[in-house]
């Protein structure tokens, strides 16, 4: 018997900006006939504007993200994982955004197929005098990233709900998709801990006329992984 194969997933790439300074500088002017001070007065160098200064961000740097969940949550999220070890997926710069993904088809029951994925995503933005500090840049994230969620690949029947005790802040947006005419239910927490936004998607569906697996139960564990990033953030900091 053949097995049914996994969907391909799309990548997410980012990117930061570099702030400028500019100096300014003066000069002063003398009476060359006379050792006295002349009657004109040169003008003062006008100073250059400084750089108005900002809190600095939190977390200096992301840990390794497809170590930041156990082996025991992935066995537990995604079932026979193609990857244990988890997929990275291309970044510019791994300490500034990265992304890990798992995905996996338990087949032992034959009338039970049930596929899942999983992406853990994650951003850390430093303060700039020019945008902000790096826990408000983080703030304006989370809003993005989570109004993406709610028609990513195509979602429909989104739902977005506030989760405590997960990081600073954090969002769960539940979806549905239909992909090989198969439904698939998509949970995704979008959480900040001080500078860093997590975004881990947890997708499920059951294969050949399995049974569609329980969205709650999705969303539990999402939540559950989410704290377990936030975490390995914090750990890669000490």
């Amino acid at each position: 018997m053949h097995r049914p194969t996994a969907p391909r997933l799309a990548r997410i790439l980012a990117c930061a900006a570099v702030p400028v300074m500019l100096v300014a500088t003066g000069c002063s002017d003398s009476d060359s006939g006379s050792k006295k001070e002349s009657g004109k007065t040169s003008a003062p160098a006008t100073p250059s504007s400084a750089a108005p200064s900002v809190k600095a961000a939190t977390f200096g740097k992301l840990p390794e993200v497809c170590k930041t969940l156990s082996e025991k949550t992935i066995d537990k999220l995604v079932p026979k994982a193609e990857k244990k070890e988890g997929k990275a997926l291309p970044s510019s710069d791994t300490n500034d955004s990265a992304s890990c993904f798992w995905s996996g088809l338990n087949d032992e029951d034959v009338k039970d197929l049930q596929f899942r994925t999983l992406t853990v995503s994650l951003k850390r933005f430093a303060s700039d005098p020019t945008l902000g500090t790096g826990e408000k840049r983080a703030q304006d994230f989370v809003a993005k990233q989570t109004s993406v969620a709610t028609t990513a690949d195509g979602a429909k029947d989104a739902k977005t709900d506030k989760a405590s005790g997960i990081g600073d802040e954090a969002n769960v947006v539940g979806t549905t998709t239909k992909k090989d005419d198969n439904d698939h239910k998509n949970e995704t927490v979008v959480a900040r801990t001080a500078n860093v936004v997590i975004t881990v998607k947890y997708s499920g569906a059951g294969l050949q006329g399995a049974k569609t697996p329980d969205a709650d139960a999705l969303k539990n564990d999402a939540q559950d992984a989410t704290k377990e990033v936030v975490t390995a953030v914090a750990a890669a900091n000490k």
